[in-house]
């Protein structure tokens, strides 16, 4: 029998009730801490679901009204754009990226025109989904090549910037690229188009349904370990993401998301930059399928993301992003 004042702090006061628990709850969510990512396809009047991602689709611009209007009524900053690129269009060098009036342009000249400033645009800067080969540069004998990715990036940016981009993301993992992109972007007067850096991207096992997405399914040859990091390391992201910085980036990004929240952790607490996290498409079909088949709850949805938030991330790119205001009520 226990007797007396024991024990003298009973942590589960605080935990009683749900006024006391929002009280001294130490993380929350807003549809501020979202980004959208939105998926474009040639044609007109259509919006198409994506089989290996579930309540996601791709939109012709003409459609794109759809979902915007959605992200601006949820107060989300932010909408990042992806293309998904008929076949005809990719080649082994990923000219398309550089055509003015390929799916990614058409999309940024739409959104601004009909909304102005109301909402931001980040535009994915890498050739993966313009080339026949699935990576996300040139090729010489099997290997992606740096330095000569780098320029066919720096003109992707400059051609994406002109046309009214808020945020560029390079996301090809190519040594340097930030710091041509930066100074290439001063010199033609785009100093106040921000960079957002995939500075930490893991050559991961996640992204499948993302390819499904985007049209590259099927078309990758070999795999991306020899430009996207080791899912064994983690000291290497804090060399990576120094690196970004002293060459210009204004964000940074870290992706996976859940299985490397150690990751953003480590970079929150060595650089105090703005980090950001992808949620990416098998995190979300995982979830959303497991949720379908009543295997978990949709809670399990919110835990994940403030997990994020924990861990110390700025900000979210997820594919839950315009349903957040719902999650969390």
């Amino acid at each position: 029998m226990i007797t007396g004042n024991y024990p003298n702090l009973r942590l589960r006061r605080s935990r009683k009730n749900d006024w006391s628990r929002r009280l001294v709850q130490e993380n929350s969510l807003s549809s501020s801490d979202f980004i959208l990512p939105i998926f474009l396809i040639d044609g007109k009047n259509i919006k198409q679901s994506i089989k290996t991602m579930p309540d996601v689709y791709r939109y012709t611009i003409d459609k794109l009204g759809i979902i915007v209007d959605r992200a601006i009524k949820s107060k989300i900053p932010m909408v990042a754009l992806f293309p998904y690129t008929n076949k005809t269009k990719k080649n082994e060098i990923g000219s398309e990226a550089l055509n003015e009036d390929n799916l990614v342009c058409k999309a940024i000249r739409y959104i601004k025109k009909r909304y102005k400033n109301e909402i931001g645009i980040m535009c994915d800067v890498a050739l993966d989904p313009y080339t026949s080969h699935g990576h996300d540069g040139l090729i010489k004998s099997g290997y992606v090549l740096n330095d000569e990715t780098i320029e066919v990036l720096i003109n992707q940016s400059l051609l994406q910037a002109e046309i009214g981009c808020d945020i560029l993301a390079p996301s090809d993992m190519m040594d340097g690229r930030i710091g041509k992109i930066r100074k290439a972007l001063d010199k033609e007067g785009h100093e106040m188009v921000q960079l957002l850096s995939y500075a930490v991207k893991y050559a991961s096992s996640f992204y499948g349904p993302f390819r499904d997405a985007v049209g590259s399914k099927g078309l990758l040859k070999g795999d991306k370990k020899n430009y996207q990091m080791d899912f064994r390391n983690s000291n290497e992201a804090i060399r990576e993401v120094a690196l970004d910085i002293k060459e210009g980036a204004d964000m940074v990004m870290v992706k996976p998301g859940m299985p490397y929240l150690d990751i953003i952790k480590t970079v929150k607490d060595n650089f105090k930059i703005p980090v950001l996290a992808y949620q990416v498409s098998g995190e979300y079909s995982l979830l959303s399928n497991s949720i379908k088949k009543g295997l978990i709850d949709k809670n399990s949805v919110l835990e994940s993301l403030i997990a994020f938030k924990r861990a110390g991330a700025n900000a979210i790119v997820s594919y839950y992003a315009d349903r957040i205001e719902d999650l969390i009520k």
